[in-house]
């Protein structure tokens, strides 16, 4: 039996509101960021900020943005600027939100949304406070598989969620120059990669009420691979695992009662999947071509039209989910970090 899935509802990409947006941080993210909003939507980035004005006049001119500051303060204080995308590393992420904030801008911050549950309840209090959208950038969230998978759970297709699995791992050379191997810059793979699969997880389960968490560190405390095993509301369990000594597929499942949805492409980007009931299978497959970090267009459409309909947060993944999704992370890496386990 062939089923008919539900159509992605997520916004068109073109002719919508368009924001202009301003860019703190022009590093690899922002380059790939800029590109596909300038390439794949109405959305356009009007002015980049670095405390490099070489830095900045070159990412300008790379993309065709009109203005480039030499420091954060004249990007937040520029007219033109509706919405700041703060892609600096993450242990400056809240500096950067809450200067934005304060400006009266709109931010949209990279994931994780800071390095701490304390530190992203502050800056979600001071975007409550000032009336001002601020959403993390939970790009994989607003993609049209993960939408058709949230209508799927949603409308019960998969019965009562037991179990979810996801990986999530990029290998890093070691290098103690490399900010990965520092935590004091937010090294780690928990930060790096597995918000992904930690979000995954709570996406699939609700929010964890108990979980155990075990892991290897580095010689300088920084986590290179861990296993969270988390129980949710109702006994659904996920396991969530995530690494940045080893390459995994990302190949996430959620298995309920009726049906199981297993990615047949890493979930993280515009992917595919197949719907299982037994041994029969239904697929799905991604319709609009984008690939990779193309894909990282999504999630400023849809921040253009929430802040259009008069939203200060997403509906898909507010704040508070946010604020959730870096307790569980602070719960990891503490757990990580108590065992002491070093690497081989």
């Amino acid at each position: 039996m062939t089923m008919t899935f539900p159509l992605p509802t997520t916004v068109p990409l073109r002719g919508g509101t368009t924001l202009g947006w301003g860019v703190i941080g022009p590093g690899e993210i922002a380059n790939d960021f800029t590109a596909t909003l300038h390439a794949n939507s109405d959305q356009r980035v009007v002015a980049v900020g670095s405390r490099s004005p070489e830095r900045a006049a070159a990412f300008a001119a790379r993309h065709g943005v009109p203005t480039a500051h030499g420091s954060y303060e004249a990007l937040v204080a520029d007219p033109t600027v509706d919405v700041v995308y703060v892609a600096s590393p993450h242990p400056q992420h809240l500096e950067h939100a809450l200067l934005a904030i304060a400006a009266g801008k709109h931010v949209l911050v990279e994931k994780p949304m800071t390095t701490s549950e304390a530190d992203t309840r502050r800056l979600a209090s001071a975007a409550r406070d000032a009336g001002v959208f601020a959403m993390e950038a939970m790009w994989t969230r607003y993609l049209p598989g993960t939408t058709v998978i949230a209508q799927l759970l949603a409308d019960g297709e998969l019965g009562d969620v037991r179990l979810a699995m996801v990986d999530v791992g990029w290998p890093h050379e070691p290098d103690p120059n490399d900010r990965m191997f520092d935590r004091a810059q937010g090294g780690g793979a928990l930060l790096d990669a597995g918000v992904y699969a930690h979000w995954f997880a709570r996406f699939a389960t609700g929010a964890p009420v108990t979980s155990s968490t075990t892991g290897v560190v580095s010689d300088g405390g920084v986590d290179l691979q861990s296993v969270t095993v988390s129980t949710a509301t109702g006994g659904a369990q996920s396991v969530a695992t995530t690494s940045m000594t080893a390459w995994t597929p990302g190949l996430a499942t959620i298995a309920g009662s009726r049906a199981t949805v297993r990615y047949t492409d890493h979930f993280v980007f515009p992917a595919s999947f197949a719907l299982h009931h037994g041994a029969d299978a239904d697929r799905w497959s991604e319709p609009s071509g984008l690939r990779g970090r193309q894909g990282l267009v999504w999630q400023a459409v849809a921040l253009a039209d929430y802040v259009a309909e008069g939203r200060t947060e997403s509906p898909l993944h507010g704040l508070d989910e946010s604020i959730g999704l870096a307790a569980s992370l602070d719960a990891a890496r503490a757990a990580v970090s108590e065992q002491d386990t070093s690497a081989p």
